[in-house]
């Protein structure tokens, strides 16, 4: 009878309780976590187990694959999706990780890279194999939570990019250093597969099921290309084995200090194959780029030279760098614009971190494109279309030093709503155009709003409104697994998963 009755819950998926879902798989997430931390691995090999065969856990990995990801309508090898509720029970009935590990070739489709002539390779493995992913994934993630590196930020719970920029800010606010800016050329492509099941150092039926992921090979115009290296760039679990195979980078490159109280000195912040090492002394910079070549050749990596450079954060010709969109940077100022230690001493330098000029030229493009595209669109269907751009350009940027940035952006913005508005109305005056589409209001003169179809007034987002708010680290080693969080920035908690880590 209690079969029936999982039956009927399982096939009625328009009502399923999916936090209630979420807290069962997040407690077990806490438990391998705890494990893995206590370096019990038998048990962390049995909890990973019992998550892989929870109901509870594979429909929320399918529900990831079908629903949430913005590929579900994509199709691997087989044309098969799962976009109906019938389907995606189907598929959850599917699931299993066992010894007999299987996996269909990958479908290839190659997309450009933005702002290049080059294009880079996607592997789309088939709606299966992306569930089956993100079953495992869930629950190897919190097993290597518990292993992972302080400075390693990308693609990982409770961290991102925002955080790796705080930590360099934070590193080099009181003395100007060297740093190694360096990138890993076709990282996801070379990663040598021995190197990376020995990582995984086990032999359950996870080691299997991914083992059988790297080397079944991909499908290009209908041609099947055996995989000797890599993990293909589009499958659910391929951030995961990025970071596990690049695990161990910070560790190496700390070695090179012998004294342990001089550590401090040299830092090491990655996010997914970016990253940077900064130091005082330049000897130091080389020897970590020399150490860092030598280390990646074990995993059939290497260093990206185009992208690979030794600056100063405030000396030299072009002092500076860039690193996740950002241009982080040293200024000598005065007195009065100094930064300070916590003494009070004035430093005779501002540590400045701003979007790149990579960024704004990108993001200067992308306008010009979207105005350039709707010459004979409604104002509200280009202010529809404007407002989401603006918003998530500004939301990324908004926690560093862009305020002056954001109003050259809405100068910029409006020089091209002004060519597009005199264009439609070349006769008529430029008094009558700026009352047809602008509207003065008490604070700003200028304000480009439409009406909708409703008849309601749609107004196009300012750059310079985004408020800005610093960003608040990540502390240490400190992940949502461990249930306290306190310890994690505010934003985190917006996760459903992270709700349920006090119960």
């Amino acid at each position: 009878m209690s079969r029936n009755i999982a039956d009927r819950r399982v096939y009625d998926w328009r009502a399923t309780p999916w936090h209630k879902l979420e807290r069962v798989v997040f407690k077990l997430q806490k438990r391998i976590y705890r494990a893995a931390q206590e370096g019990n691995k038998q048990k962390v090999r049995k909890l990973q187990g019992l998550l892989n065969r929870s109901w509870s856990a594979k429909m929320i990995a399918v529900r990831q694959v079908t629903q949430q990801n913005q590929g579900k309508k994509t199709a691997g090898v087989d044309g098969v999706t799962a976009l109906t509720p019938k389907r995606r029970q189907e598929l959850v009935g599917q699931l299993r990780v066992t010894g007999k590990a299987k996996a269909k070739p990958t479908r290839r489709v190659w997309i450009p890279k933005p702002g290049r002539d080059e294009k880079r390779p996607l592997g789309i493995p088939t709606i299966y194999d992306r569930a089956l992913q993100g079953l495992v994934k869930q629950a190897m993630e919190p097993e290597w939570e518990a292993y992972m590196e302080a400075n390693s930020y990308g693609f990982r719970p409770g961290r991102g990019c925002h955080d790796a920029i705080q930590a360099i800010f934070n590193n080099i606010r009181y003395k100007p250093k060297w740093v190694l800016d360096a990138d890993i050329a076709k990282c996801f492509d070379r990663i040598n597969h021995s190197a990376l099941l020995k990582k995984l150092n086990n032999t359950s039926p996870i080691r299997r099921q991914i083992r059988a992921w790297l080397q079944a090979g991909v499908i290009d115009k209908g041609t099947w290309q055996d995989k000797d290296a890599g993990t293909p760039q589009g499958g659910v679990i391929s951030p995961l084995l990025a970071n596990i195979a690049l695990h161990g980078l910070e560790e190496k490159v700390m070695g090179l200090v012998r004294i342990k109280a001089d550590r401090y000195k040299l830092t090491v912040v990655r996010y997914a194959d970016d990253f940077v090492v900064m130091h005082d002394d330049r000897s130091m910079i080389e020897k970590a780029q020399g150490v860092v070549s030598e280390w990646l050749k074990g995993l059939g990596l290497e260093l990206k030279a185009e992208k690979t450079r030794i600056s100063h954060t405030l000396e030299g010709e072009n002092p500076g760098f860039d690193f996740l969109g950002f241009n982080i940077r040293q200024y000598k100022v005065g007195k009065n614009r100094s930064g300070k230690l916590n003494n009070g001493t004035p430093l005779g330098f501002k540590t400045l971190i701003k979007p790149s000029e990579k960024s704004i030229r990108k993001h200067k493009e992308r306008l010009s494109q979207i105005v350039r595209g709707h010459k004979a669109a409604p104002q509200e269907a280009l202010i529809t279309k404007l407002n989401p751009v603006i918003r998530g350009w500004c939301n990324y940027f908004k926690t560093v030093v862009s305020k002056e940035t954001y109003g050259d952006m809405d100068n910029y913005l409006w020089e091209l709503l002004w060519k597009w508005a005199k264009r439609r109305h070349p006769n008529k005056s430029r008094e009558w155009v700026a009352q047809k589409y602008w509207t003065p209001t008490k604070d700003v003169r200028w304000n480009f709003i439409g009406k909708t179809k409703h008849k309601e007034d749609i107004e196009l987002t300012r750059h310079s409104k985004t408020e800005i708010i610093r960003h608040v680290k990540v502390k240490g080693k400190v992940s949502p697994f461990d249930g306290n969080l306190s310890l994690l920035e505010q934003e985190v908690t917006k996760n459903p998963r992270r709700k349920y880590s006090r119960t």
